[in-house]
């Protein structure tokens, strides 16, 4: 009896898949279940996410900086102060310093972000001069902020008109996928579904294949194991180019709707 006791405690611990997971009462929110981290203020950050203010010594800190890429686009690189990724926790309870980011391109939601680097496809960005801003969020989705405002650190980007040079091009880097990859995996995302029905890409080590993807909701492409993202625009079809360099099962899902794409299976 001790021992069924002590069996069904632990697994209340760990949750189904093992890892520890952040358990609240029916009807209440994570974040209402972690109040106790900062103070949860009653405004937002104006996407409905609740700001959690901290105090301004020691409180999380973050600087963008945005370098063009030579094949297309921007690299963006995230200094962090006093703060952490932790992709594998996103959705638990507040901690401190802790948490992903959100990317926005004047003031519109481009991609959620779960490390320092992140690659901007040119085909995102408008022509003309822009702002592109990065804003650091707990686990449980509310926005850490210093005197009632979010954390955050900005840049101006200024995207040249098609056919310029300098990094900047429009054309989209689908264009030039099938060349690239030795396979291309194309799916699908609409109104929460996938097509084709998710399945196993059976690739060689050292192999390049294309993830080729459109959804009609903007959400983020992420790649487990590899830890590769990429923006998947709203009604446009973005590329993912991965050489795959280790053996293994890994799996590819969006980040905000949960789904999985596909499974990339390495040998």
């Amino acid at each position: 009896m001790l021992a069924l006791v002590l069996l069904l405690a632990g697994g209340a611990a760990t949750g189904c898949g093992g890892r520890a997971t952040t358990h609240h009462k029916p009807g209440t929110s994570h974040e209402q279940a972690s109040g106790g981290v900062g103070t949860l203020l009653t405004t937002d950050d104006g996407a409905g996410h609740r700001l959690r203010e901290v105090p301004a010594d020691g409180a999380p800190e973050v600087q963008v900086t945005a370098r063009p890429d030579s094949e297309d686009g921007w690299n963006l690189q995230l200094a962090v102060k006093n703060y952490r990724f932790t992709p594998d926790s996103t959705g638990g309870g507040a901690l401190p310093g802790a948490g992903h980011a959100h990317l926005l391109l004047d003031g519109q939601k481009l991609a959620r972000l779960y490390g320092p680097w992140f690659h901007l496809p040119a085909a995102q960005v408008p022509e003309g001069a822009h702002t592109l801003t990065v804003r650091l969020y707990a686990d449980d989705h509310t926005a850490w902020a210093v005197a009632g405002k979010p954390i955050e650190g900005s840049v101006q980007l200024t995207a040249a008109a098609p056919g310029q040079t300098g990094g900047h091009s429009h054309t989209p880097p689908t264009s030039q996928a099938a060349p690239e990859a030795d396979r291309t995996v194309t799916v699908t995302v609409r109104d929460g579904k996938v097509s084709p029905a998710p399945a196993r890409t059976e690739l060689r080590r050292g192999e390049r294949v294309a993830l080729r993807v459109t959804s009609d909701r903007a959400d983020t492409l992420h790649v487990h194991g590899y830890d590769k993202e990429l923006a998947l625009p709203a009604g446009q079809e973005a590329t993912l180019i991965l050489t795959v360099d280790r053996t293994g099962l890994f799996e590819v899902e969006t980040h905000e709707s949960g789904l999985v794409l596909t499974q990339l299976l390495v040998r």
